[in-house]
């Protein structure tokens, strides 16, 4: 199986920055002079995937301009030194196919994933959620999980180790090293935002993930939890009760875009290192 399409959840609020995302969509606030989501596209490229799977909202067409041509401005700045700044967002939409679907109501991840169905269709797909800010200068995290994905044929999450104090803020993980491999975990259980105490392990879940379509049904079934919100932890522990998890602690640099200091410090990072 071959993963072709990466889906992007980019219907939430971002409550978090406002008021700074009142009328902008997290996904488009800047690190430097790309918006967030950019890279996020620019991940998914590199790992060989083009066709790429929006899930917006209300007031989030400023996403679906930024990857589309603007005649005006083109031509306002042709032949002059600021044209250059444009190259890297006409590389994208030269390269990559881009569709969109709205999730009418902000009922959780899984609720985002599965209304992306219809974009996805009935075969494997990557997961990206642009305000995890992944980096790595040899080889993207999406690019490593495909070949973890390649490699055993299930579902991948992406894994990194946390502070025991904040493992109320991820999904966190309980599983077995793969014979062989000291990256690579067969997943028994997954907790959602677990208290210090009873947390199995201090290996929490960020923003990639690589999903069998399968995925979809088990999202149907899958019952509302706090705040009326589907979990795609639920859906995808139904996958590990036979074995069809695995979760891949990868190699890079990761910031949580979707808080202020880990906003602060991705811009810091890129800023003294690109």
């Amino acid at each position: 199986m071959e993963i072709r399409k990466c889906l992007f959840p980019a219907a939430g609020y971002g409550t978090r920055f406002l008021p700074a995302t009142k009328a902008t969509p997290k996904e488009m606030l800047p690190i430097l002079n790309k918006p967030l989501i950019q890279y996020g596209v620019e991940e998914a490229l590199e790992a060989g995937i083009s066709n790429i799977a929006i899930v917006t909202g209300r007031g989030k067409r400023a996403i679906e301009d930024h990857f589309d041509i603007s005649f005006e401005l083109e031509h306002q700045i042709q032949g002059s030194s600021k044209e250059p700044l444009l190259s890297d967002i006409r590389d994208l939409i030269n390269r990559c196919t881009f569709s969109y679907t709205r999730q009418k109501q902000m009922r959780g991840l899984g609720h985002a994933v599965l209304t992306g169905e219809t974009l996805i269709g009935n075969e494997p797909f990557a997961v990206i959620l642009a305000d995890d800010l992944c980096f790595n200068e040899e080889k993207g995290v999406l690019a490593q999980m495909i070949e973890v994905f390649n490699r055993y044929q299930c579902s991948v999450v992406a894994i990194q180790e946390v502070p025991k104090e904040d493992t109320a803020k991820y999904g966190i993980i309980d599983g077995d090293l793969v014979y062989g491999r000291d990256d690579v975990y067969r997943v028994h259980n997954m907790i959602e935002k677990p208290d210090p105490e009873d947390a199995p392990t201090n290996l929490a879940i960020i923003g990639r993930y690589i999903l069998t379509p399968d995925i979809f049904d088990i999202l149907r079934e899958t019952k509302e939890g706090k705040g009326g919100e589907i979990q795609i932890t639920d859906a995808l522990m139904e996958q590990a009760k036979n074995d069809r998890v695995v979760a891949f602690r990868f190699k890079g640099d990761r910031f949580d875009c979707g808080s202020i200091d880990g906003f602060v410090e991705a811009t810091n990072f890129f800023y003294k290192n690109l």
